[in-house]
């Protein structure tokens, strides 16, 4: 019934659903974290299809599976099928109303301003990361596409192939670690084995009253 509702009453496309959709899983209903918010947004962004049948898709399946999927997508898709289809039949009508041309004009300004609402909310979470890498990342993603107008979908894949190559880099660090880790417990451990048996020759007194040679088995005396 969320998406239902959400899609009733969203115009402007795409992200201003995602907009809404956020405002109602993330913050109210705290079905979802931010983050999971953000990664379905890219996701839905850069699959192909409308954004919001996708973003509604991702968001059913996380928060209920299969059946989640299924009614959020039939939620998000039945409110613009009936509207247009009503639309459809009085188009010539609705085309030539001055009222609905000034109607339609003052939406346009809502939905820039909702838009610019989800600009800064996603952005403003990239910026919280204080990592250099994702935000020199997201400003080289706006020049291209704002100064050099380079395709979305182009800028979608660089990303995406330097978000694997970033991981790749990172995994192999953290791989290393715990090499590093696992060799230094098992150098540390034999190292105290040897103090052991060294403290254990120490204490055994010799009979003919002597002195004790303490030896380990690597031969130092």
């Amino acid at each position: 019934m969320s998406t239902l509702y959400i899609s009733s009453f969203t115009f402007g496309g795409g992200f201003v659903i995602v907009t809404f959709m956020k405002k109602k899983f993330v913050d109210e209903l705290h079905w979802i974290d931010e983050q999971e918010m953000l990664d379905m947004t890219a996701l839905a962004q850069s699959s192909p299809g409308a954004i919001a049948v996708n973003a509604a898709i991702l968001v059913g399946w996380q928060v209920e599976g299969l059946i989640g999927m299924i009614v959020a997508v039939l939620g998000t898709i039945i409110p613009p099928m009936v509207i247009l289809s009503v639309i459809s039949v009085f188009y010539n009508a609705f085309a030539t109303n001055r009222y609905i041309a000034l109607l339609l004009k003052g939406m346009q300004a809502g939905v820039a301003a909702v838009i610019l609402d989800v600009v800064f909310d996603l952005g403003g979470k990239v910026l919280k990361t204080r990592s250099w890498v994702y935000i020199a990342l997201m400003v080289a993603a706006f020049v291209a596409n704002t100064v050099f107008d380079v395709n979305v979908v182009v800028v979608i894949l660089a990303a995406a192939v330097f978000g694997v190559v970033l991981a790749l880099v990172q995994w192999k660090k953290v791989v290393q670690n715990d090499l590093l880790t696992a060799f230094s417990q098992l150098f540390a451990g034999g190292y105290v084995q040897r103090r052991r048996r060294l403290c254990g020759h120490a204490a055994d007194p010799e009979p003919s009253g002597g002195t004790t040679w303490l030896a380990d088995d690597a031969g130092v005396y």
